[in-house]
């Protein structure tokens, strides 16, 4: 393939700040859909990223009818993932489905399995894979520099980070709050470093403490208690089938200064690792402990910074390297079916009470 060309479906702030600016970026790549419920949204998002002669819908069914579209980026709501995902891939055409995956687990299976049938490349938005830290600590760990880990935490915690925008709060059309929002990319990544991706049972608790609360502080102003619908905190226990335990936290409001988003903690038979203040790599060498803090400016000059790629430049670049070439995406379908499952648990274990056992 000499071009690839790409259609978007959802044209909201996701998409225009992420997927659209970093695949102009690709010389490769021709933008040449773009599908919004609110046409005016879709057109803005091609006069400003759209190849010449690029078309504009409201049906994302219109746009799957173009046999030339090689590629389609799902960025709508959570409750749409699957079934849009699922319809394009039948269309011919390869998937990058924003993340998590989907409102539910059943859903997220769903989309594995065409996939499977339609032989098409699925991959999921967990950009923070693709952050330099989170790239170095993976070869760490597949070095075997931490042995092997046995205990991890999935961090996903803000002060106040409300987002009152669009559907975040709305419980039908995302399926939950922060968990699912940034959870989502924490547990991941977690576990991606891991390795693991086989849960035994997992116990969880959300709350609705905060979002009670009237004229409340928050980043981007007070939310409306009447429209909160999802929780504001959740954590979870998860052990998984060979023994391992995995914290997870998330939190879009909650009363703590230690806030981190979308970081891990590592313990291993041979060294720790975490994301604190830095990546951090921990360990005991000649009957003494150290700690190595991994620098990732590239400073060499001064005035100079260094060459930087962002995550999410990196992601969409090696997303669309993988459909040219042919290659298994780096976040593959069947890793993200496993958290949208484990997601899906800790919401049944808060509403139940019980763990949730796995088979």
């Amino acid at each position: 393939m000499n071009k690839v060309k790409v259609a978007i479906i959802g044209c909201g702030g996701i998409a225009t700040g992420k997927h659209l600016p970093s695949l102009a970026k690709i010389e490769q790549v021709e933008i040449v859909g773009f599908v919004d419920i609110v046409l005016e949204r879709a057109q803005q998002a091609s006069e400003k990223f759209g190849a010449p002669g690029a078309k504009v819908f409201e049906n994302y069914y219109e746009l799957l009818a173009d046999a030339s579209i090689d590629v389609v980026h799902v960025c709508t709501p959570n409750d749409s993932h699957a079934e849009i995902s699922i319809a394009a891939m039948e269309a011919g055409k390869h998937v990058m489905c924003e993340k998590p995956m989907a409102k539910t687990a059943a859903d997220a299976r769903r989309m594995v399995e065409a996939a499977k049938r339609t032989s098409k490349k699925l991959t999921i938005g967990y950009n923070n894979r693709f952050r330099a830290d989170s790239q170095y600590l993976k070869k760490v760990v597949e070095d075997g520099d931490l042995g092997d880990i046995y205990f991890a935490k999935a961090h996903a915690i803000r002060r106040r980070g409300v987002p009152t925008w669009g559907v975040f709060l709305d419980e039908d059309k995302q399926g939950g709050g922060p968990l699912i929002d940034i959870g989502t990319h924490a547990l991941d990544l977690t576990l991606w470093m891991m390795n693991n991706y086989e849960p035994k049972v997992v116990l969880g608790t959300a709350y609705h403490k905060l979002s009670r609360k009237e004229n409340a502080a928050n980043s981007w102003g007070p939310w409306d208690p009447e429209k909160f619908k999802v929780e504001d905190s959740a954590f979870a226990m998860i052990v998984m089938k060979n023994g391992a335990t995995v914290m997870v936290e998330a939190s879009w409001a909650l009363n703590t200064l230690d806030t981190k988003e979308a970081k891990c903690t590592l313990c291993g038979t041979e060294g720790g690792a975490d994301m604190q203040d830095g990546l951090r790599i921990n360990g005991e060498n000649h009957s003494r402990l150290y700690v190595n803090q991994l620098q990732f400016d590239a400073k060499g000059a001064d005035f100079y910074e260094g060459k930087k790629e962002s995550m999410s430049d990196k992601e969409i670049r090696t997303w669309i390297d993988a459909v040219m070439n042919d290659k298994q995406p780096i976040v593959t379908p069947e890793q993200s079916c496993a958290v949208s499952e484990i997601l899906e648990a800790i919401y049944e274990s808060n509403r139940t009470g019980k763990a949730v056992y796995f088979d």
